[in-house]
């Protein structure tokens, strides 16, 4: 509703800000679900449940939880640097949370700015290479957000996905 309400209303401001709000509580929401989903999983790999998990339903589960993990991650990044999208357009004069190599010294692009992409491959590097990659953290908040998006994918590799591959390979 909110997000229609940004395309349609001529009050657009607040709208954006509602946007903002709504995008930051769903990605929230998202990563709390994800940590409890693998913390369910984790449960009942080690101590069992009424049913038996396959090898296969161990690794759909781990991919869609490391997939949702990195997607979550990238809309908080998304929303949060910066003072988000509208923020970084309107040329607002908040301290970035991230770095990006187009906005460096001395190699900035000028007039570029970071969109959804560039946070998703920004969550996917940090889950995938479990550290920085080209993208440097700037803040304290970044620091901490990628320690657990890593952490998070970490988990998800190490005990449900090879979990997983010994079920599959017995």
């Amino acid at each position: 509703m909110p997000l229609a309400g940004v395309t349609l209303a001529s009050g657009k401001r607040r709208w954006l800000r509602i946007e903002r709000a709504v995008l930051l509580a769903a990605a929230t929401l998202i990563l709390v679900l994800t940590v409890v989903a693998l913390a369910t999983l984790i449960r009942h790999i080690i101590v069992g449940g009424p049913e038996r998990l396959g090898g296969l339903e161990l690794l759909t589960s781990s991919v869609v939880s490391w997939v949702v993990n990195v997607a979550g991650f990238a809309l908080l990044f998304w929303q949060l640097d910066a003072g988000g999208p509208r923020g970084r357009t309107t040329g607002a004069k908040i301290r970035p949370d991230w770095l990006f190599p187009q906005t460096a010294p001395g190699d900035a692009a000028p007039g570029w700015a970071p969109g959804y992409v560039d946070y998703l491959y920004l969550a996917f590097s940090t889950a995938t290479a479990f550290s920085t990659t080209d993208v440097m953290p700037l803040t304290g908040r970044a620091e901490i957000l990628m320690i657990l998006e890593a952490s998070i994918a970490l988990v998800t590799m190490v005990i449900v996905a090879s979990r997983a591959i010994n079920v599959l390979a017995n």
